[in-house]
């Protein structure tokens, strides 16, 4: 069945205006007139038709894969408030993944919440295709920011430690 791809990374709002969806894989140009370019599956799980995540890839013509990072949905809470809305447990095939199965007229991957991800994705790409997320991109009104840790100062101790 179909993952109904274009229509999960319409839902993501990502502000790249060179893209395409070809199957179930995205593929963006962020930075016209450059090689480098942005690719990005559904990631598997061990279990048969079921994702767990997305896979980012930066690919250079030439050169093929210069870095992939993998995104779970797990971890960015994609399916945090359909799991807890019916009760789904961790540790299971169906937390924090969708499959190929899925209720009619619905995509396989309702209920996802895809604001973590679209961050994270955000991130990437500021690293590897900086100012590439334009100022034309929607604007959420609530999402998560970057913190920074104080740094703890080491102090040397008189005596030495053997």
């Amino acid at each position: 069945m179909s993952l109904q791809a274009p229509e999960f990374f319409a839902e993501l709002c990502l502000p790249f205006h060179d893209h395409a969806v070809v199957g179930n894989t995205y593929y963006a140009a962020p930075t016209p007139g450059t090689p480098p370019r942005l690719r990005i599956d559904f990631s598997r799980t061990i279990h048969a038709d079921t994702y767990g995540g997305l896979r980012l890839a930066v690919v250079h013509p030439e050169r093929g894969e210069i870095d992939a990072v993998a995104l779970s949905f797990l971890d960015h809470g994609t399916f945090h408030r359909r799991d807890e809305a019916t009760n789904t447990r961790p540790n299971t095939k169906q937390y924090g993944t969708f499959d190929t199965y899925h209720r009619p007229g619905q995509p396989p991957w309702e209920g996802a919440v895809t604001t973590g991800l679209r961050d994270a994705i955000e991130q990437y790409t500021a690293v590897w295709f900086p100012g590439a997320w334009t100022a034309s991109a929607p604007h959420r009104t609530a999402g998560r920011t970057a913190h920074t840790a104080p740094a703890v100062s080491v102090a040397r101790s008189g005596g030495r430690a053997r």
